[in-house]
């Protein structure tokens, strides 16, 4: 069991959350927009590959939504 209760992410979900974490705004909230632009400029990632990687964060609770804008949950 994983202490914090969350499944472990792959290698390239991990550097994608850290990259998102690490560009968090002041707000502390990303909009979609801004969360694949991040990801496109720190891991690469195309439209379709960042939508499935915050899919995926969300899937497992890393990420959740609030009025339309990502927050990251205890990172």
């Amino acid at each position: 069991m994983v202490p914090n209760g969350k499944s472990p992410l792959t290698p390239l979900a991990q550097d994608a959350l850290d990259a998102l974490a690490r560009r968090l705004p002041d707000e502390r909230e990303l909009t979609y927009e801004h969360a694949y632009t991040i990801l496109k400029e720190e891991e690469n990632l195309e439209r379709p590959a960042a939508k499935d990687i915050i899919e995926r964060l969300y899937m497992k609770g890393h990420l959740y939504e609030v009025e339309g804008k990502l927050r990251l949950t205890d990172y």
